[in-house]
C-alpha cells in the first residue's frame, strides 16, 4: 500500500501581481495601445479589480518576474504602469471598503489551474 503525502501550501510561496496603469487615450493610436495593453493583461490571466487595476495569482517569484518582463515588453511609449507584488498572506489582509462600509476580505483562489 502506497502512502500519499500532501505538503501544506505556504501562504508565503504563492504570489500576487497587481498592475496599476494610467495610459493616455487622446489619440486613435493611444486608444489602440491602451486596448492592446489591457488585452495583454487579460490574455495573461489578470482580472480587473478596479478600473485600470488588474490582479493575478501566481506560483511564485519566478512567475512574477516572467510576467513583469512581458508587461515591460508591451508597455506603450506613453503613460504610467506600476507593478506591485505580494504574498498570499499579505493579500488576505487587504481591507475592502464598499459604499463606505467594510466588505468581506478578498478570497484567495482555492486551487491552481495548471496547463
Amino acid at each position: 500500500m502506497s502512502t500519499v503525502r500532501f505538503t501544506k501550501l505556504s501562504g508565503y510561496k504563492f504570489m500576487w501581481v497587481m498592475v496599476l496603469f494610467d495610459l493616455p487615450t487622446t489619440t486613435k493610436q493611444e486608444r489602440h495601445s491602451y486596448t492592446e495593453f489591457r488585452s495583454l493583461l487579460l490574455d495573461n490571466a489578470f482580472e480587473m479589480a478596479q478600473y485600470s487595476v488588474y490582479v493575478r495569482h501566481t506560483a511564485g517569484k519566478e512567475a512574477v518576474q516572467a510576467i513583469i518582463r512581458k508587461i515591460e515588453a508591451a508597455m506603450p511609449p506613453e503613460g504610467k504602469v506600476d507593478i506591485l507584488q505580494f504574498t498570499d498572506k499579505q493579500y488576505e489582509n487587504i481591507v475592502c471598503l464598499r459604499g463606505g462600509r467594510r466588505s468581506d476580505s478578498l478570497k484567495n483562489p482555492e486551487q491552481f489551474i495548471l496547463f
